[in-house]
């Protein structure tokens, strides 16, 4: 089949692994796939009278937690924009206002932030927000005890690195409540990018009080005291998250959406039958399988723009083959043809990616390996060559790959296409293994797959680092593939350090291509953000972030 297909026109080549992906849909059925026949929405109670002004957006995945230093997801960070504001906030447009500071001072050796919070800042049941809150919250933040994925957040932080990987105690981060609105924090070195990452949902602050009363369950409804523009009235498993104005915000003046419904939307094609009903006014994202469909008959309704994120499959580098084999690796990663699954299979505007920082990235580079510039028949014939030196194919070991995604229709039909790919090149044997959402998270983050696991990452904050910080060996389970190499981790520490923008760049640059060396990621695409929205929508801005919270969307009344 190899030798055949080789011979194959283009354009043939794309037809036949479109072809076989439809084949394989049939046949990959029964392997471990549980897509849900049903619509998990259809349960949700409709907007009632008493809700007001009301907005329904669609959310993707069920919530793996709202608690603001546990989560991880796009899914929950869009509703936590609406629950909380950090020191700084999207301001819809794709830039960054105040939020609960409403200035910041910044010392001549870039070391010590003061921030000056609003005295009108509230929390949900009236009481002030303070710096003791922020205090609070990044200590529990850096605490081991935590065990938060993104504890590195405030690495920057004197101390913070030290005090997450067990070195020093809780108390030593250096941060202060100088008074009851004076928050001070002092870094270790220069961190030119700080403040535009405290729009986070890792930095948010935290209500004490209801921590200390209700401990990891203060996020719950009933439990729950935040300090953004909506509060959480009801949280509803598989269903939906409904979130009410909050009369304590110190902007609720200037938000009109009185209501705003998120509703659990994993399957796409159901998502976009509510919206066409009317049911829905923002869609998490489009299926791949109705696009033409889409562009021929709501284009007004379609939001495609580039989205700041890369989305790649990580192999499992914590056990063999894939932790010493890099030929195999590297084989997997050159049979992906990127094109056909941008033009052909997703249709949604994103671009090939063979690197790892996207496009937009400020003060950087972007790096490529060589074999961007080949011709696909030229990375296949590698491939094929690679694979028989990996010792696998013909005269060696059968090559047996599972591919784990998260409960997605677009992510089902990509993994079928690259299943596709490496049938037909390469010989391989391939599985596919569906997971709900919060399990998935786990298998994921604590390296349960066996071989190969989807994944997307979206920048938090405009920055290079944002990217590669994931690769470092001590940053825990947010390193995708489980890799390690002591050059790229001391590149990434004395970037980190470097206060000389070009010479940063260049030291991140450097630590991008060993990455990329390495192969420990296959990339697939750049993102583009999609979405339906209704024309009852106003104020809904494409940026780049792909950001917007409620507060600054409006409806057509």
């Amino acid at each position: 089949m190899q030798t055949v297909m080789s011979r194959f026109s283009p354009k043939a080549l794309r037809s036949g692994i479109l072809a076989a992906g439809a084949l394989a849909l049939l046949a990959l059925a029964g392997c471990g796939e549980q897509e849900a026949t049903t619509e998990q929405a259809s349960a949700a109670p409709p907007p009632a009278a008493a809700d007001g002004i009301v907005l329904r957006r669609g959310n993707g995945a069920e919530p793996e937690t709202l608690d603001p230093h546990k989560s991880t997801g796009v899914p929950e960070s869009w509703i936590q924009y609406d629950l909380f504001e950090g020191l700084m906030v999207p301001d819809g447009k794709g830039g960054l206002i105040p939020g609960a500071a409403e200035s910041t001072e910044i010392s001549d050796d870039q070391l010590t932030y003061t921030f000056h919070l609003r005295p009108d800042g509230k929390w949900s049941d009236g009481t002030p927000v303070t710096a003791h809150d922020f205090v609070f919250a990044w200590k529990r933040l850096v605490d081991p005890k935590t065990a938060s994925d993104y504890a590195y957040f405030l690495w920057p932080v004197e101390n913070g690195e030290d005090i997450t990987l067990g070195r020093q105690p809780v108390d030593n981060l250096a941060v202060e409540a100088v008074d009851d609105l004076t928050f001070r924090v002092k870094l270790r070195a220069p961190t030119p990018y700080f403040t535009s990452m405290l729009h986070h949902h890792a930095t948010y602050p935290i209500n004490k009080a209801a921590y200390e009363t209700h401990g990891d369950n203060f996020v719950r409804p009933g439990n729950y005291v935040g300090n953004g523009a909506y509060m959480l009235a009801e949280a509803v498993p598989q269903s939906h998250v409904k979130l009410v104005k909050n009369p304590h915000f110190h902007a609720k003046d200037e938000v009109q959406i009185d209501t705003v419904y998120y509703y659990v939307t994993e399957q796409l094609e159901a998502e976009l039958r509510r919206f066409r009903a009317g049911e829905l006014d923002v869609t998490y994202e489009v299926p791949v399988s109705q696009m033409d469909w889409v562009q021929a008959n709501m284009p007004q309704n379609l939001r495609l723009a580039p989205y700041f994120g890369t989305y790649f499959y990580a192999p499992n580098m914590t056990h063999e083959p894939w932790k010493s084999n890099k030929d195999l690796r590297l084989a997997l990663n050159l049979a992906i043809d990127r094109d056909v699954i941008v033009r052909d299979i997703n249709k949604q505007g994103q671009i090939p990616a063979y690197g790892w920082v996207p496009p937009g990235t400020t003060n950087y580079e972007n790096q490529a390996p060589e074999y961007a510039a080949w011709t696909q028949e030229q990375r296949d014939a590698k491939a094929k060559e690679l694979i028989q030196q990996a010792g696998y194919g013909p005269g060696g070991q059968p090559l047996e790959v599972e591919i784990l995604y998260n409960t997605s229709e677009n992510h089902r039909k990509l993994a079928i296409a690259v299943a596709a790919m490496w049938q037909q090149k390469l010989g391989a044997k391939v599985t596919l293994n569906n997971q709900e959402w919060k399990v998935f998270l786990d298998s994921r983050d604590e390296k349960k797959f066996k071989d190969v696991t989807r994944h997307g990452w979206i920048g938090d904050y405009n920055d290079a680092n944002n990217f590669l910080e994931l690769f470092r060996t001590d940053i825990g389970k947010q390193n995708p593939s489980g890799y390690s190499n002591p050059e790229f981790d001391k590149l990434m520490i004395e970037a980190n350090r470097t206060e000389d923008v070009e010479r940063r760049a260049e030291l991140m640059q450097q630590a991008e291509r060993i990455v990329i060396e390495d192969v420990a990621l296959f990339p697939l695409y750049f993102y583009a953000s999609k979405h339906m929205i209704s024309d009852r929508v106003e104020n809904w801005n494409d940026n780049l972030p792909d950001y917007h919270p409620t507060r600054f969307l409006r409806i057509k009344q």
